[in-house]
């Protein structure tokens, strides 16, 4: 069994817990660190996998919304970027590197099921406009402290998900890139593949269409 054999393996831990977890500012960024994961270094690959697995489990947890397949494609993740570090040539940082490698396990296995003809789960948790409160600010109540506030909150989530349902799979995915993961257009563009002119226009056309149907409800 090889190195990124067993990393995949022991991806089964329990990584719900951290699926809303924030970015954690790395240890991974040097070029050292980086040369030392294309020797294949277990002890590298190691805190490669500590320090970004947890934002990426968040990640396609919002993509997929369903925990089983998050964990599936977290552990795809990084056995793919432990198969493919030696390619990496830095052109653009470690992170949004392994972000597009994350997105690419997602709109993999989402063909896999739509060939099956299975219901996609894509989706994600928020969004923003320019100009108005972000849409994650009004699901993430300021430490609810009572029942009623709670069941509310819950609520007005559900009505976002099933809205955000509704959008295609381009909109939803830089609306999660930019609004939750906090990337920056020119690192979407290249997660994405896309120029930043489209990034720019998908995410516009994203916020509308969910603006639209979210209208009257929150």
């Amino acid at each position: 069994m090889s190195y990124g054999e067993q990393i995949a393996i022991r991806g089964q831990m329990n990584l719900e817990q951290v699926a809303s977890a924030t970015s954690v500012e790395p240890r991974v960024q040097d070029g050292q660190f980086i040369e030392r994961l294309k020797r294949g270094e277990s002890a590298a690959f190691e805190t490669l996998v500590s320090e970004r697995s947890g934002e990426i489990y968040g990640l396609l947890y919002r993509m997929t919304e369903n925990a089983e397949e998050a964990r599936d494609l977290t552990q795809e993740t990084f056995l793919r970027a432990f198969q493919s570090i030696r390619s990496f040539r830095g052109d653009s940082d470690l992170r949004t590197w392994i972000y597009r490698i994350a997105i690419n396990q997602a709109r993999n296995r989402w063909r896999w099921w739509r060939r099956r003809r299975r219901d996609s789960t894509v989706s994600i948790d928020s969004t923003d406009e320019n100009g108005k409160p972000a849409l994650v600010a009004t699901l993430k109540a300021e430490n609810v402290q009572s029942p009623e506030q709670d069941t509310l909150a819950h609520e007005r989530e559900r009505i976002l998900r099933s809205a955000l349902k509704g959008l295609r799979r381009v909109y939803r995915e830089t609306v999660i890139l930019r609004d939750i993961e906090g990337f920056a257009y020119e690192e979407i563009a290249v997660a994405l593949d896309i120029s930043v002119g489209t990034v720019k226009s998908r995410l516009a056309r994203g916020r509308q269409e969910l603006r639209s149907k979210l209208e009257g409800s929150l």
